[in-house]
């Protein structure tokens, strides 16, 4: 479709004036409501209407006025992602935020970032984003049992959604991925393997996920009859350095640990490096079982033994769950639970 905006003289310079809805409205032929409720994405729109208006919008190289449309709606059209900056290389947090970003395509809502840092109280941005509207909802992950974040944002009714679950679940929009199933299925796969001597290196427990993915291994190993020992002093959140070195310590002082069970790709890595170190070999000496977002590890060792987190499909669920919390409060939150597949037999 090719488009042409007309152009007036200021100053002596030819200007091409910034698109407006009435350009778009002028171009497609549409009422100028019907051109604003089709990139506010309105239900009553039909979808070919939204998507010659979109494509209009985007050839002419329209953008909202911000302040217009906060002025007439009271809404900023934004959806900001709460992350820590506590992370290593390989985290899934890079995928995260893509795949939010892409489910708020073709949607009126953009998506901004605020980081927090570990030492600060994750409470913080939290307050800023409600207390200063800077956004019309929160996403945010890495939950505790009882988040304050979550009692926070109930409280005063701001729309929200979680990457994990809480105590508060059942009155909030959320995503997780089933860890305490992981857990289980590991420790099944590896009874299957004839492994008798597990280690896990769990997230940190103040968080829910290992708190599941903990009750999960122990349970599965209470049932099969075999040994299981969560690793202290060190998490699948810790620098990839100090999973090595703890893993290492473990091996060397107790050779008959024949299993692991690890939480990220950054703590599958080091631990194996940490293994090989003192002269155990992967599938031979010791199985590992991992779970990841991108597909890498047995490409780094072939026997590491791994589930697939669909980190995909949480940001574009969170997405839409984020914004159906803005505008649709009163509907039931959307709640997704992602539950691995058992290990092939």
């Amino acid at each position: 479709m090719a488009l042409a905006i007309g152009s007036e003289k200021k100053g002596g310079e030819r200007v091409t004036p910034k698109p407006t809805l009435k350009t778009i409205s002028q171009l497609s032929g549409l009422a100028v409501p019907t051109v604003s409720r089709a990139l506010n994405d309105a239900p009553d729109i039909g979808s070919k209407t939204k998507a010659l208006v979109r494509q209009i919008a985007n050839e002419i190289g329209y953008v909202p006025n911000r302040a217009g449309v906060r002025l007439r709606t009271g809404r900023t059209n934004v959806i900001s992602l709460v992350l820590s900056t506590e992370h290593e290389m390989m985290n899934h947090t890079a995928k995260l935020i893509t795949a939010l970003a892409g489910g708020l395509n073709d949607t009126p809502f953009h998506m901004i970032m605020t980081p927090y840092f570990p030492h600060e109280d994750p409470m913080k941005p939290i307050r800023y984003i409600v207390e200063t509207g800077s956004a019309d909802a929160v996403v945010f992950n890495q939950i505790r049992p009882a988040d304050p974040r979550v009692k926070y944002l109930m409280d005063r009714g701001f729309p929200f959604a979680t990457h994990g679950r809480c105590k508060w679940s059942d009155k909030h929009a959320w995503f997780d991925y089933d860890n305490e199933s992981y857990a289980r299925f590991a420790v099944q796969e590896l009874h299957r393997r004839g492994r008798k001597r597990l280690i896990l290196i769990a997230p940190p427990q103040d968080q829910n996920y290992s708190i599941e993915m903990i009750r999960g291994a122990t349970e599965a190993a209470r049932e099969c009859g075999i040994h299981l020992e969560v690793a202290k002093d060190v998490t699948s959140d810790g620098l990839v350095t100090e999973v090595r070195s703890k893993v290492a310590a473990i091996v060397a002082a107790d050779p008959t640990i024949d299993g692991l069970i690890t939480a990220s790709a950054n703590a599958t890595m080091a631990a194996v490096a940490g293994m090989e170190s003192e002269g155990f070999d992967v599938g031979l000496d010791i199985d590992v079982v991992a779970k990841e977002a991108i597909a890498f590890l047995t490409y780094f060792r072939s026997k590491i033994i791994v589930l697939n987190e669909d980190i995909t499909l949480a940001g574009s669920f969170l997405a839409k769950a984020a914004i159906q919390a803005i505008r649709a409060p009163d509907d039931p939150p959307m709640q997704m639970l992602q539950v691995p597949e058992p290990f092939p037999r």
